[in-house]
């Protein structure tokens, strides 16, 4: 018999003392932030210096796909990140398990920045990286899942939507972030400068943002309805396996859901870089059009968060995933033309059609378990999904070396779009003003 309880049991908006929905609000933001800079900083860095530092060789594709291999690492300790925060946030609370992954991956982002390369050291150093960027998913693991509820339980469910798209934009603000933080650093620098040590400090200045990142959180209460579940006894026991035992069907969904989510994502974003990077294009356009894009999605992820609470959850995914399968062919020849403007445009274009079903995420996957299993169920649906979304830039590149042909990268976002349409078409719709209208 399952321990879990539904949400008829117990209100979403309990009565009583809590948080201030607009401190929570900020307070996640900020925070979710400050972990997307530093989980994301190293993909763009990775890209640009990594294979010359960390992964010298006669070959220097082999050095490329190594260096993206180190990527996808920290994506494979992202689940483990999530059962591990996960049955934390549901057992003693969401509070406590968000602090302490804001530590640990500020903690592991500095190092890397005073990591000694292949040359001082040999063979330790990309060991010594793979090592820090485990520990960096590992915390990234457990992070968002735990951002999200702190805004959905703290507020209105039936505004679920538009409380968490402003979770959802501590994504491109962190892209925001790390890339600006990269173009300013090779504007300020030279070729030699930079791969000697400038590379160092966007990792670096993690540490005035960890401190940011720590007195805001230091401010944050429990969530109104994880004291509620305490106080009725109702917190889960073991969370990791209730999920797996009583809610796989829709963890399957959830992770379904969001596979074009990573697959689009890391096309348009890390494999742009890697792929500019071997045609000879100068990489600052695309750092440009990585940072613009992140700028306009802004506004997109707060509109359909917004409108996912008016016309459901699941239409959006679907608009989102067709785009995101035709713009996965329309990409690379546009890549190909070598006009800075259009190189831009593609860029952007990409990053906005991801932003239309990122927006909605951070409610749909929430509200497709029970309250007291939220935290690790929507955690895991993100995460183990991440994790072979990690893989996109080594697959991306593996498939341009053994088909010489873009046309094989479309291809692969094309399925992963299918298996999100599918998803998102199968799975329950979950806002609460479609919930009433199908019930009624």
């Amino acid at each position: 018999m399952s321990t879990t309880i539904g949400d008829d049991v117990l209100s979403d908006n309990p009565s009583g003392r809590g948080l201030s929905p607009r401190g929570v609000m900020v307070a996640s933001v900020v925070g979710n932030t400050l972990e997307f800079y530093d989980f994301l900083v190293y993909g763009t860095i990775a890209a640009l210096v990594f294979p010359a530092l960390f992964f010298p060789g006669d070959d220097p594709a082999i050095g490329v796909l190594l260096s993206l291999s180190t990527f996808a690492v920290g994506f494979f300790a992202r689940p483990v990140g999530a059962a591990v925060f996960g049955h934390l946030g549901d057992r003693i609370g969401r509070r406590k398990a968000l602090m302490a992954t804001l530590v640990i991956m500020g903690v592991a982002t500095i190092l890397i920045g005073a990591l000694p390369t292949f040359g001082t050291v040999g063979i330790v150093a990309p060991a010594l990286l793979v090592l820090l960027r485990l520990v960096q998913g590992f915390a990234v693991g457990g992070e968002w899942g735990g951002a999200v509820l702190m805004i959905s339980e703290s507020g209105d469910p039936k505004l679920a939507g538009r409380g968490t798209s402003f979770v959802q934009l501590g994504s491109p603000f962190g892209l925001l972030l790390a890339n600006g933080a990269v173009l300013l650093t090779v504007t300020a620098t030279t070729d030699e400068q930079f791969l000697e040590w400038g590379w160092r400090l966007p990792f670096i200045a993690s540490a005035v943002l960890l401190i940011v990142g720590i007195y805001i959180r230091l401010r944050l209460e429990e969530t109104p309805v994880f004291k509620q579940l305490e106080a009725a006894g109702a917190v889960a026991k073991v969370p990791v396996a209730d999920v797996f035992r009583f809610e796989w069907k829709r963890l399957l969904l959830g992770m379904g859901a969001t596979a074009v989510v990573f697959s689009g994502y890391y096309v348009f974003t890390i494999v742009s870089v890697t792929y500019l990077k071997q045609i000879g294009a100068d990489t600052s356009i695309v750092l440009t059009g990585l940072v613009v894009g992140s700028a306009l999605s802004i506004p997109v992820i707060l509109y359909t968060g917004r409108l996912s609470d008016r016309i459901g959850r699941r239409p959006l995914y679907v608009v989102g995933a067709i785009a995101t399968a035709v713009w996965g062919f329309v990409f690379f020849p546009l890549l190909d033309t070598a006009s800075a403007p259009v190189i831009v445009l593609a860029v952007s274009v990409g990053i906005l059609t991801w932003a239309i079903m990122y927006g909605v995420q951070g409610a749909f996957l929430p509200e497709l378990f029970p309250q007291n299993l939220r935290y690790t169920g929507s955690s895991l649906a993100f995460q183990l999904t991440s994790a072979l979304g990690g893989l996109v830039p080594v697959v991306c590149v593996a498939l341009l070396t053994a088909f010489d042909t873009t046309v094989a990268i479309g291809v692969f976002v094309l399925i992963t779009a299918v298996i999100s349409l599918g998803s998102a078409l199968l799975s329950p719709e979950t806002a609460p003003s479609k919930r009433a209208t199908l019930d009624a």
